[in-house]
């Protein structure tokens, strides 16, 4: 016996809302792991649960430039912007 088609409209075939809400976070931790090799930033909330993070070497930067002052100011430009 085969299986029944599932309807166009039935919960099953599609997702309901969206699974990136944007969320209000009144108080937030930023952690900055900064090395010689490269540099870590991490939002959090106050329950230390995370949020967004990013590093210099997501960013696009190789070698050595991950570790130097620039490339830790746009990790954290691209973590605070969620990016």
């Amino acid at each position: 016996m085969p299986k029944p088609i599932p309807k166009i409209g039935s919960c099953r075939n599609r997702r309901i809302g969206s699974r990136k809400n944007a969320h209000r976070i009144p108080k937030g931790v930023i952690h900055v792991q900064a090395s010689f090799n490269n540099t870590l930033v991490t939002i959090t909330d106050v329950r230390a649960r995370v949020i967004s993070w990013s590093s210099a070497g997501t960013c696009g930067f190789k070698g050595t430039r991950r570790g130097i002052p620039f490339t830790a100011q746009t990790a954290a430009g691209n973590a605070s912007s969620g990016r």
